[in-house]
């Protein structure tokens, strides 16, 4: 009971210095609007109304597929919804899936204007409904990448620091050969192998990114391990299990927290640089990157690609670094 009204009290105190930090506090609430707005993008940029009325009858298209048969016309594949005589709708504020082209606009890429707020790529698609779409990808990917690469680290880092000797020995060797190795080149040389997928680059991700997180738990489950509450528990009896998951864990996990807004940043912008690379995600996925590398092709023709794509990019960067920030202070035992 005492444990759990300090432990309480420890976790209150971290929350108030984390609230103290009014630009943590406030980039926390924009990612998670922007992360709203971007799982749920269909309701917010999309070439079907969120609900219609035809001949009478309701429908949903944004969340349910109709055939074009149901609308009179059994010749067509795809159901075009700017082309049909309906009652009445409700559209999305912009009327464009990332995938779709402009066959209005002439040139490719075009500029920014009131049919495409923020212009158009070299293929005539919507930028803004693109970079909404695309950080969906890029937040699940780094997501993904952290969950595997944490869970995987603080095993093997829990291993080697509570059970030492010839596991910690050969789990440090282990740790120093991927450290050595150069991973970014070693993604883009298994990237230009395989076909890239979003799951096999969280998989190879995960495999080259596990070190740095062990390295910590491991130091904290040494630190831990001959404390005073471990030695207490072992001698009323304690299982191994017991004392791993109920009694060091739980203590061992500040730099998991510290460190996760840092890492899921970093996932982010690695994963714009392979893609700018062409070694990412396949087209026509919604790519950050790609914008970025369509950029660079049309660099005094198309400002507005490089422009838009880095705003992005440097928000939503600069965000998870100020709530990392926030909750470094607050899990900063100095304080």
């Amino acid at each position: 009971m005492i444990e759990r009204f300090i432990e309480n009290e420890l976790t209150l105190k971290r929350i108030k210095r984390f609230k103290n930090q009014k630009r943590a506090v406030f980039s926390l609430y924009a990612i998670l609007i922007i992360l709203f707005i971007s799982l749920s993008a269909e309701f917010w940029a999309n070439s079907k109304p969120i609900v219609m009325s035809y001949k009478g009858s309701v429908y949903f298209p944004v969340v349910k597929t109709y055939h074009p048969s149901e609308f009179g016309r059994a010749n067509d594949l795809i159901t075009n919804y700017r082309t049909l005589d309906m009652n009445w709708s409700v559209w999305p504020l912009i009327k464009w899936n990332p995938y779709e082209s402009n066959i209005e606009v002439e040139d490719y890429p075009a500029p920014p204007s009131s049919i495409n707020i923020l212009g158009t790529d070299d293929r005539g698609r919507d930028v803004f409904a693109r970079l909404l779409y695309g950080f969906r990808y890029s937040f699940g990917y780094a997501l993904l990448v952290w969950l595997f690469s944490y869970t995987l680290g603080v095993t093997i880092g829990s291993l080697m620091g509570f059970l030492g000797g010839k596991i910690d020995l050969f789990g440090q060797r282990a740790v120093e050969v991927f450290e050595s190795m150069p991973i970014f080149y070693m993604l883009l040389f298994i990237s230009s192998i395989f076909t890239p997928s979003l799951f096999l680059l969280v998989g190879i991700a995960t495999v080259f990114y596990w070190m740095t997180i062990s390295v910590y738990i491991r130091a904290e489950f040494l630190k831990l391990r001959k404390r005073d509450f471990v030695e207490a528990a072992r001698a009323m009896g304690a299982t191994r299990g017991s004392i791993v998951f109920k009694h060091i864990l739980p203590n061992a996990l500040a730099p998991v927290i510290t460190f996760s807004p840092f890492s899921i940043a970093i996932q982010i912008s690695f994963l714009a640089n392979i893609d700018y690379l062409g070694f990412g995600l396949r087209p026509p996925t919604p790519s950050w990157g790609e914008l970025l590398q369509q950029s660079k092709q049309h660099f005094m023709s198309a400002w507005w690609l490089g422009l838009f794509t880095s705003i992005a990019l440097f928000i939503s960067l600069v965000v998870l670094n100020f709530i990392g920030e926030g909750v470094r202070d607050a899990f900063d035992p100095r304080k």
